[in-house]
């Protein structure tokens, strides 16, 4: 029983680990990809990062964030609450339990609440809008931007 305790959360831990390592495109982390056009090739590399830099940080001085923010955590954990108080109390009917079925709804959706919350916080979008102001900031300095890594 400690083992399977243990090995389950070992498990979450790793499922845990591995969605904050989200890179690649869609990441709200990612950085500009920079076509080497004549401006790329004149100014060089290092101050191309210098002005990407200071375009990402124009961006958040005008109140954009590179992270889309829609409340997706207080969604999940309201659907997570409902889901999980719809199966705790359904699974104490099913069980021949009427007299638990209303604490084990409360149990479930304490839980389902939680796990919810817990994995609606992994689900991070860019925000296009941060992304356009920054490729708009670096195609005024002579740049173009062919995506996002």
């Amino acid at each position: 029983m400690l083992l399977n305790t243990i090995t389950r959360c070992l498990l979450l831990s790793l499922v845990l680990l591995s969605a904050c390592a989200q890179t690649g495109p869609r990441s709200p982390h990612a950085r500009p990809v920079l076509y080497p056009n004549a401006t790329l090739k004149h100014v060089g590399e290092a101050k191309a990062q210098d002005d990407m830099a200071g375009c990402m940080a124009s961006a958040n001085a005008a109140g954009l964030s590179p992270e889309e923010k829609n409340n997706e955590v207080a969604h999940g954990a309201a659907k997570g609450a409902a889901v999980g108080g719809t199966v705790g109390a359904v699974g104490a009917l099913v069980n021949g339990r009427l007299e638990k079925s209303l604490e084990q709804g409360v149990k479930g959706a304490v839980v389902g609440g939680a796990v919810g919350a817990v994995a609606s916080s992994f689900h991070e979008r860019p925000n296009m809008t941060f992304r356009h102001f920054v490729q708009r900031c670096l195609a005024d300095k002579g740049y173009e931007v062919i995506g996002w890594n």
